[in-house]
């Protein structure tokens, strides 16, 4: 663990603050005048280049403590002087979860226990923002869907309309979406319980620059990055599955609207994603990849994997509402903008190259 550079101050805690999201929002923070405390294990690939990226951008803002989410007495000490806390860290993928059960819980709900507690000791209200996810709804098999076209849509008008709402009935499926699940009820709980200011955001699909997407998570990256490179796409199920996918300022946005407004939201979660306006298949997206490109691109289907949606649409009226959010960026923009961030950061095959510039 090393200590960390800011001292005196009162910095907001980011956890898992070298991730995708979190280095986004560390970032937005520190250029608004914040000082931010990362804590992060630095054990996801490419992550440590985001730290060191934060730190050359803002070198008298940005301090870090490399340590587990699932250290207690590190994690405590990172929390003892926080002004606020966004609590990013996790352990992100299903399929993970499924081979190691007893890592997934320990990081997922023993260590947002141990940060709370550690909250709770203190006897001041923190505000802390928690990163939760749509798998706390299931699988939504109950949905009726119509396949129409290459996506998935319900039948039910107002449900294809808005999209599924907080007030979905919570069914965790698979370890991830209990360890998640769990965790984002403690979070609120906390709030009921012992009065420390708590918001929740249950995210959908969310992109953009500094994402180092893998075949588990972070799947419109990680196309990208295949397309980029000439190198086929695996689709788990028919591709005709929907998501709705935000641009990873506009989750800042969010984020930062939470916490702004938490003794206006306090309590509550709300779902966060694109909305219908930004829904799209699998398929959908791997042929506006190709028409980016400009050229095909190769993909091979395999199985459903566990607890997969074939529906999910975030409802984000009431986000939209209660935090002040702005329209989302369209997406079509939004993936031709992290196309050109990744052909910098990756390096592309010369005829993708020539088609993109």
């Amino acid at each position: 663990m090393s200590s960390p550079a800011i001292a005196g101050r009162r910095p907001i805690l980011v956890t898992g603050g070298a991730g995708f999201i979190g280095s986004n929002l560390a970032d937005r923070l520190a250029s608004e005048g914040e000082d931010v405390l990362i804590y992060d294990a630095l054990l996801r690939p490419g992550v440590e280049a985001n730290l060191d990226w934060l730190k050359r951008r803002h070198p008298q803002r940005i301090s870090a403590i490399i340590a587990d989410i699932r250290e207690e007495d590190a994690l405590a000490a990172a929390a003892a002087d926080a002004s606020a806390v966004f609590h990013m860290a996790a352990q992100v993928a299903v399929t993970t979860s499924l081979t190691d059960p007893a890592a997934d819980f320990a990081i997922n709900l023993q260590g947002t226990f141990h940060l709370l507690e550690a909250l709770r000791r203190r006897g001041a209200p923190v505000p802390v923002v928690f990163a939760s996810t749509n798998k706390v709804y299931g699988d939504l098999a109950d949905v009726a869907l119509d396949l129409v076209g290459d996506a998935y849509q319900p039948r039910d008008p107002a449900t294809r309309a808005a999209g599924i709402s907080e007030d979905r009935p919570l069914d965790f499926h698979t370890p991830y979406g209990c360890s998640k699940g769990a965790a984002d009820q403690y979070v609120l709980d906390y709030g009921r319980s012992f009065g420390l200011p708590t918001a929740v955001l249950r995210m959908s699909c969310i992109y953009g620059q500094r994402q180092m997407g893998t075949e588990d998570q972070g799947w419109v990256a990680h196309f990208l990055i295949r397309a980029l490179r000439g190198e086929p796409i695996s689709i788990y199920g028919d591709g005709c599955q929907v998501r709705d996918v935000l641009d990873v300022s506009d989750a800042v946005d969010a984020y930062l609207g939470a916490w702004r407004r938490i003794g206006h939201v306090s309590g509550r979660a709300f779902n966060l994603g694109g909305g219908p306006a930004n829904a799209i298949s699998l398929r959908q997206l791997i042929a506006h990849i190709g028409d980016l490109t400009g050229h095909p691109v190769e993909t091979r289907y395999a199985d459903w994997r566990a607890g997969d949606q074939r529906y999910y649409v975030s409802d984000t009226r009431r986000a939209r509402a209660e935090l002040g959010l702005r329209a989302p960026r369209p997406w079509r923009e939004g993936v031709a903008a992290l196309a050109g961030w990744l052909r910098q950061q990756h390096g592309v095959p010369a005829r993708a190259e020539a088609a993109l510039s």
